[in-house]
This record gives structure tokens, C-alpha cells and sequence, in this order.
């Protein structure tokens, strides 16, 4: 008997290694962690942007510089000596912004740097700079593996949206056999159990929105180009786990003649009840209006508009 146990042991552990191993397999897990990681260090990289401006303005207060990777290299130079006019202007390649800079550099009302300061913030600089080269070595990756894995919806979106849609579904299978309606609210989880939980709005659209057809579209029209959208993606991903095959050109093609009648139609003006739309408020009992077939008066235990009843079925006499 114990023999028997240690075998079958041996076996399940055996199998489990062997299903561990299939299952990743696949480069899609290596996709999924690449664009989560390039999330997540993309939002770092933001707030050491941040950082550095509010940490170099205290030396340098008029500098004004929207590129992360610009300041960084810009807060290197000139905490390192002398500004170099060639320096500066091969930084941002602007030959009169780089001439405003070294003009305000030599008149700035910051902070004279003392002692060691310059060393700690050149560090935070480099560290930031290093974030940029890890931000572009995991973006040429996604790109390379979205082309290969999700070649018609990369086409369609870009492989950034194509490879976190990939991220949100876990699985090109599970991906693939989602409906139009599914992918299109993809990432907006919380704004739909808020809806369902609380009865605010409903959302049109998720991680779509940031194709720039959409997010750039007018209000009233961007919920019916967010599913059209939809409609396609769910089409390419069904020819990019099923039949491998390219159709991302005709999809393409059908997206704008479909925007472009979506654009021509003229835009009805919204009901008041639809412009101040509201859930109904609930009754003592946690329970909505659900219609007149269900409108029971709690209160006088009957049906509104109906015969008297009482809780069974039974007609309650007065």
C-alpha cells in the first residue's frame, strides 16, 4: 500500500512539472509580463520625472522641460561645471531653446549647489536615465512579440494595446473566444461593477480608448467607433489564434468607411431624461422598480394596480 502511494505520488508530481512545462510554452506569458513590467515602469519613470523637476528647480527654478529623458541629461550636464553651449544644444537639439537656457542659467536665482548635492541629484538623474533604456529595450521587445503572436490586432491598434489586451484576458485562447462586447470594455472593470453596484453610468469603452480614432472622436460618437473597433478586433483575434492567417488590411478598411458614415450621420440631440440619467431609488427593502409585473407595495402587501394579495398568493379580504 505505501509502495502504491509513493508511486501514484510520483506520478501526479511528474505530470504537474509536465503541464507547468506546456503551459509555458507559449511566448504569449513572456508577452504579458513584458508589457505589465513596461507599465509598471513607465509609471516609476513618471514619478521620477517628477521628482527631478520639483529636485533641480530648487538649483535651477526657470528651467522648463517636458521630456523626461531631455531633463535628465540636461541636470548632468550643468550640475557637472560650465554649461557648454555644443552640450546643451546637442541635449535638445533646439538651437534657440539651448541658447535660452544658458542665457537664464548664468542670471538664475536658484540655489548655489554646496558640498556633495550635486552628487546625489546627477545619481537620481542617471538612475532616471537608466529607467528610459529599460522603458526601450522591453518596447522594442513588445513590439517584435506582438507582431508575431497578435500580427491582424497589432495592425489594427498598436502592439502595446494589442499586447495588454493580451494581458487583461490571461490567455490568447481565452482572448480569441471573448465576444466584441467583452473586449470592448476591457479594463474598465471597476467603472462597470460601479455601474452595476451603484447605477452610475455604464462604460463604453476600456483599454480600446487609447486608439487614437476614439480617445480623439467626438463624445457622442465615440461609444459607437469604440464598437466598431470592437467588432474587428474580435474578428483579428480569431485569425490570429485560430486560422493564422492576415486580414488585417480588409478589417482595417471596413473600420474607416464605418467611422467615416458614423461621422457623416447627423447627431440627435439627447432626451432630458437620457442627458440626467439616474437609477431609480431603492425601496425600504433593497429593492427597485423592476417593471409593473413587479411592483409590489410593501407597505399595504398587494400589487399596485392589481387585486389584493397577500404573501402565498393569497387574496387578503377587508
Amino acid at each position: 500500500m505505501g509502495f502504491e502511494f509513493k508511486s501514484l505520488r510520483e506520478r501526479m508530481i511528474k505530470g504537474a512539472k509536465h503541464g507547468i512545462t506546456v503551459s509555458y510554452k507559449n511566448e504569449e506569458h513572456i508577452l504579458v509580463q513584458a508589457i505589465n513590467a513596461y507599465n509598471e515602469t513607465s509609471r516609476s519613470y513618471n514619478l521620477l520625472y517628477e521628482r527631478l523637476t520639483e529636485w533641480y528647480g530648487i538649483y535651477f527654478p526657470e528651467i522648463k522641460v517636458s521630456n523626461p529623458k531631455t531633463l535628465a541629461e540636461l541636470t548632468i550636464h550643468m550640475l557637472s561645471g560650465e554649461p557648454n553651449r555644443e552640450e546643451v544644444l546637442k541635449i535638445v537639439e533646439d538651437p534657440s531653446k539651448a541658447e535660452s537656457i544658458i542665457s537664464k542659467a548664468s542670471a538664475t536665482i536658484g540655489r548655489k549647489q554646496e558640498g556633495n548635492e550635486a552628487d546625489a541629484i546627477k545619481a537620481f538623474a542617471k538612475m532616471s536615465l537608466e529607467m528610459n533604456g529599460t522603458m526601450e529595450a522591453i518596447g522594442a521587445y513588445i513590439k517584435s512579440a506582438s507582431t508575431r503572436i497578435l500580427p491582424n490586432t497589432t495592425y489594427l491598434t498598436d502592439e502595446r494595446i494589442a499586447a495588454e489586451l493580451l494581458a487583461k484576458a490571461g490567455t490568447m485562447e481565452r482572448l480569441a473566444t471573448m465576444p466584441a462586447g467583452t473586449i470592448q470594455l476591457l479594463g474598465a472593470e471597476k467603472a462597470l461593477f460601479k455601474h452595476i453596484k451603484f447605477g452610475s453610468k455604464p462604460p463604453k469603452y476600456g483599454i480600446i480608448f487609447k486608439i487614437p480614432q476614439i480617445s480623439n472622436a467626438q463624445s457622442e460618437r465615440k461609444g459607437r467607433i469604440a464598437r466598431v473597433y470592437a467588432t474587428k478586433i474580435s474578428i483579428a483575434l480569431k485569425a490570429d489564434y485560430f486560422t493564422k492567417k492576415f486580414i488585417a488590411e480588409s478589417l482595417k478598411a471596413n473600420i474607416e468607411s464605418s467611422i467615416k458614415r458614423i461621422n457623416e450621420k447627423e447627431i440627435k440631440p439627447k432626451h432630458k431624461s437620457e442627458q440626467q440619467w439616474k437609477r431609480p431609488a431603492r425601496n425600504e427593502f433593497g429593492l427597485g422598480n423592476r417593471g409593473k409585473r413587479n411592483n409590489f407595495d410593501f407597505k399595504n402587501n398587494r400589487r399596485r394596480g392589481g387585486a389584493d394579495r397577500g404573501f402565498g398568493g393569497k387574496r387578503s379580504h377587508r
